[in-house]
């Protein structure tokens, strides 16, 4: 047996822990552990906007796309002597651990940058950090590298205002050479973050861009404005059309500020902040606001006696549609791990829920013609729920007696029973679903084909949905059911493969079948079981090897790679159903050999992905217009 004794402990000093094991603090070394570090240092400089310190945030993208720079105007950070320590503050706070001014609450009323160790997490894990602090006069400027100082903190005269500014480049050494950041999603934060704080001046520059770009972020009427642009941007009409949106905002010892309005999307999408900082994943002032809205709606619906007799209506149908942001502040929240993504003080609840409730009462009881619209709505959505459900019940009734028995007939099953060795192909048309059935492993692979472009769910209604054939298939091969009576446990495939053709036309149907999942069956992304296969576009013969490429760029580079003096013979196909069932296994449907992409949504981006989704597929055509238009010069070859 080893021995093992004092002399194997290994005691992690300074910031050595934080190089070690960087997932504990950023949540990960991917790209939004990578920005991660951009948002500390940002949220430092807002909490001098917060507590009414600053005025003014600049963001710099440098021109290598690996360094950033952000500067407030602020106090600056303290840089007398901690006698303790026997060095400068600024030192101590940007090299130690759970060191800074925001824990007595004394000099920081409310923080996003509470754990204090978010700006020394961010020096850790940096090649290179210079801190750059204005006060009294003078400016004073440290260097480091990995942590560590690299010399003496240097004092000159003649600095004019106050203030912080830290530049910072990620370390290769942590985060691999890849990385970069991504100038859309640094706009979007910093603009988010002139909406949460009214009245201050956010300036971004992106050094990396052709030319330089320079944008100003300013808001006086902060989440006021926020709500319409993010209700135009998912692409759907409010309830009803063209009214107002809710704004309150309360003062007092727990401030509440919030914008709420009801669409006709068939989903929920509600935006959570906690002193500044996105709470992704919610949390417990979340939860009172989504509790308040469900008891002002219901106690709306009861007194003026508008539910129907016999209809049962729950909190996801009320909140159906519901668009809304919350911005809230406290002296200690309490996060989820030191990424912030969850608000975890109970007492929030509560707090959130007796401010919230009365409110909103009153603004339904003060705007009945709104009232009316959006107690109808959260009808119809009852309705449609309790018809889903109804729906669902007849596919478990059918698909319980036997694994084959009442599928959709163009289904061709496999005969394993268990979910975890079952795969679904869902194909484009029925001259590939052929060759897909022959080529197919019949064990362990099921084959269903469709006809033509599925619905665009971005735009239906539940109702479309349940009514549209192609869906229906879906829904019934999957076997989990739909909506509020989705079930993962009794997903009969552990893979669910889109294999449409290679082309402009089956990329179209892909996207509308990623949509219909993204917005129905949200569980099956998030789980991963949505691929999305890839099918060659062409064969290349050079001599005697052939080799298949996905597209024009893949196939130029086999050539190029590969092709020395032979001449390429290509066969370009123009649809699956031109493969014969054995291309088709070799290149698409083994296992052994197949290339295919798993579908997820990155934890940060799915704000983002909301966006994508309703600009490219919801009834408003002007954001796809004005794609075409900003990308029309870039486009060298159209496949049509």
């Amino acid at each position: 047996m080893a021995s093992y004794s004092a002399k194997d402990i290994t005691v992690l000093e300074g910031l050595d822990p934080v190089r070690k094991r960087p997932a504990m603090y950023i949540g990960g070394t991917d790209k939004a552990g990578y920005h991660h570090l951009l948002w500390e240092i940002l949220d430092n400089a807002v909490d001098e906007v917060i507590n009414k310190h600053a005025t003014r945030v600049d963001v710099t993208l440098h021109k290598d796309g690996q360094s950033a720079t952000v500067t407030d105007n602020g106090r600056g950070i303290p840089t007398d002597t901690i006698k303790k320590f026997k060095k400068p503050a600024l030192e101590v706070i940007l090299t130690t651990l759970h060191a800074g001014g925001k824990f007595e609450g004394n000099n920081y009323v409310h923080s996003g940058g509470l754990h204090g160790v978010g700006a020394s997490v961010a020096n850790a894990l940096s090649s290179e950090m210079i801190a750059t602090v204005k006060r009294g006069g003078k400016q004073f400027v440290q260097a480091y590298a990995r942590g560590k100082p690299k010399h003496k903190m240097k004092t000159s005269t003649g600095g004019r205002g106050s203030g912080t500014s830290i530049y910072f480049c990620p370390d290769e050494k942590i985060f691999g050479e890849k990385l970069r950041f991504d100038s859309k999603l640094v706009r979007d934060r910093l603009e988010a973050k002139s909406y949460l704080h009214r009245g201050v001046r956010i300036v971004f520059k992106d050094e990396a861009a052709q030319p330089i770009s320079v944008q100003e972020f300013q808001h006086d009427d902060g989440i006021a404005e926020y709500l319409p642009k993010l209700i135009a941007e998912r692409g759907k009409r409010t309830v009803p059309a063209e009214s107002k949106c809710y704004y309150m905002h309360a003062e007092g010892e727990y401030p509440v500020e919030l914008a709420m309005h009801w669409t006709e999307a068939t989903d929920e999408h509600i935006l959570s902040y906690v002193n500044g900082v996105p709470t992704a994943s919610g949390g417990t002032h979340e939860n009172g606001f989504k509790a308040a809205v469900v008891k002002a709606v219901r106690r709306y619906l009861d007194t003026h006696k508008q539910l129907p007799k016999g209809l049962t209506v729950t909190a996801d149908d009320i909140r159906e549609g519901l668009v809304a942001v919350l911005s809230t502040y406290m002296a200690e929240p309490q996060f989820q791990g030191q990424t912030k993504e969850r608000l975890n003080n109970p007492e929030m609840t509560s707090i959130v829920d007796n401010i919230v409730r009365p409110a909103v009462v009153k603004w339904l009881n003060e705007n009945q013609t709104i009232a009316d619209a959006v107690g109808a709505q959260v009808i119809m959505s009852a309705r449609a729920r309790e018809a889903s459900r109804a729906a669902a019940a007849t596919v478990k009734r059918k698909t319980a007696v036997s694994h084959r028995l009442n599928l959709p007939g163009k289904l061709a099953d496999c005969s394993s029973t268990h979910p975890g060795d079952s795969e679904l192909f869902i194909v484009e048309g029925d001259s590939a679903g052929g060759s897909a059935k022959q080529g197919r492993d019949r064990k362990t692979q099921a084959i269903l084909p469709l006809r033509g472009k599925v619905l665009n769910s971005q735009q239906a209604t539940v109702t479309k949905l349940l009514a549209n054939k192609e869906l229906q298939d879906i829904i019934s091969a999957l076997g989990t059911g739909f909506g509020a009576t989705f079930d993962i446990e009794r997903l009969r495939y552990g893979r669910i493969f889109l294999l449409m053709d290679a082309d402009a036309d089956g990329h179209h149907i892909a996207t509308l079948l990623l949509t219909f999942f993204y917005r129905h069956m949200p569980q099956l992304i998030d789980a991963g079981h949505i691929y999305l296969a890839q099918p060659p576009l062409y064969r290349v013969d050079l001599g005697r090897k052939t080799f298949w490429a996905l597209d024009d760029i893949h196939r130029d580079a086999i050539i190029a790679e590969h092709g020395g003096n032979a001449k390429p013979s290509i066969t370009r196909f123009k649809g699956l159903g031109e493969m014969n069932p054995k291309i088709l296994w070799d290149t698409t449907l083994d296992p052994a050999h197949r290339s295919a992409l798993r579908i997820t949504v990155p934890d940060g981006e799915r704000a983002v992905t909301d966006s994508m989704i309703a600009e490219m597929l919801g009834k408003d055509a002007a954001p796809r217009y004005k794609m075409i238009m900003d990308g029309a010069l870039d486009v060298d070859e159209l496949d049509l």
